[in-house]
């Protein structure tokens, strides 16, 4: 893997299969009666929030905490930022208190990509989403749900062993289970415009071979899109007979300024998620959502609250997704060294 974690069009396939067979190994921490490895103890993980988030920000927060290392929560609101203090200067005080890692979610699209190449910090960067640009987390956790309810168990699991201490130390990339997505059909539905969920699926699920089809009105395209590596569709009923999974996105409507669609009753009229469209589905096909959700327009609660809608696992899953990109990212693999920057400042 790479230093930093921008972009899911930066993963190759051996990378993303290293992730997700890394969170199969961190899932099983879950399990154990103390969820702990000392794998990251003596790194320091920021989580820089220039955003409103729940289940992002607790899920690394979880995630650097399980791994043991320390994690300083960031704001915007209450901090010099609100005071008109620049990412830049943000930056340089995160690196004075040692940050081995920046997880940024910015509603400035590519200001994780400029936190990562200015040389402001050294350590790592994680993109926690930016602007309607990326969310790579995100599409882990969602390949990694799909892939365990599509791809079935693995058997046995990815071969690992054990350094003296470190948990669980993956094999070589693309090893473990080497299972992708190939051929599995994936329909994302609805606001796509705004999406950076959407942008960052398509990438990461054509990368693990899945085929993936957009259905939204036309007004919730962006320009450019016949260049993603996807079909684009405007009929969702046409579809749902031959997807494997159905992911449902939330209307941004905070993001908008304008009238994208006649009225919320007609949004959900033609690109809803009903009892009665989800039974058109295969068996096997599961329903899935970013959250948060709004329900009755993009989903009603009969689906939302069905067994085949992941949304609750897919909270639970990024937990272990995101202990696994911190893992390779800070080289948890590997024992700190003896002489860290917490002991030096002592």
């Amino acid at each position: 893997m790479k230093r930093h974690l921008i972009s899911a069009a930066d993963l190759t396939r051996d990378d993303a299969v290293l992730i997700l067979d890394t969170a199969e190994e961190m899932a099983r921490v879950a399990d154990r009666p103390i969820k702990k490895l000392p794998t990251l103890r003596g790194r320091t993980v920021v989580n820089l929030f220039f955003e409103d988030s729940t289940r992002t920000r607790i899920s690394f927060e979880a995630a650097a905490k399980r791994l043991s290392a320390d994690v300083i929560n960031f704001s915007a609101k209450g901090s010099s930022v609100s005071k008109g203090e620049s990412l830049k200067d943000t930056a340089l005080t995160l690196e004075a208190m040692g940050a081995d890692a920046v997880v940024i979610r910015h509603h400035a699209s590519g200001a994780p990509h400029r936190l990562a190449t200015s040389g402001w910090i050294k350590g790592s960067v994680v993109n926690a989403g930016d602007g309607t640009h990326e969310h790579p987390t995100q599409a882990l956790l969602d390949a990694f749900t799909m892939r365990r309810h599509l791809a079935g168990a693995a058997d046995g699991g990815p071969t690992h062993h054990r350094g003296p201490g470190w948990g669980y130390l993956p094999a070589v990339a693309g090893g473990g289970t080497g299972r992708d997505l190939s051929g599995r059909r994936i329909t994302v539905v609805g606001d796509i415009l705004h999406s950076r969920v959407a942008r960052s699926n398509v990438h990461l699920l054509h990368t693990l071979g899945a085929e993936v089809t957009l259905i939204a009105p036309p007004t919730l395209l962006p320009i450019g899109v016949e260049t993603w590596p996807c079909e684009v569709g405007y009929d969702l009923d046409a579809v749902l007979p031959k997807s494997d999974a159905v992911m449902m996105l939330r209307v941004q409507s905070e993001r908008m300024n304008a009238a994208f669609f006649p009225t919320e009753r007609e949004y959900a009229r033609r690109y809803g998620l009903d009892g009665e469209r989800m039974s058109r589905m295969p068996e096997h096909a599961i329903v899935m959502h970013p959250g948060p959700m709004n329900r009755g327009m993009e989903i009603t609660a009969e689906v939302a609250d069905s067994p085949r809608c992941t949304a609750v696992e897919q909270v639970a899953n990024g937990v272990s997704i995101r202990m696994a990109v911190l893992y390779l990212l800070l080289g948890g693999a590997e024992p700190a060294p003896s002489t860290s920057r917490t002991e030096e400042s002592k």
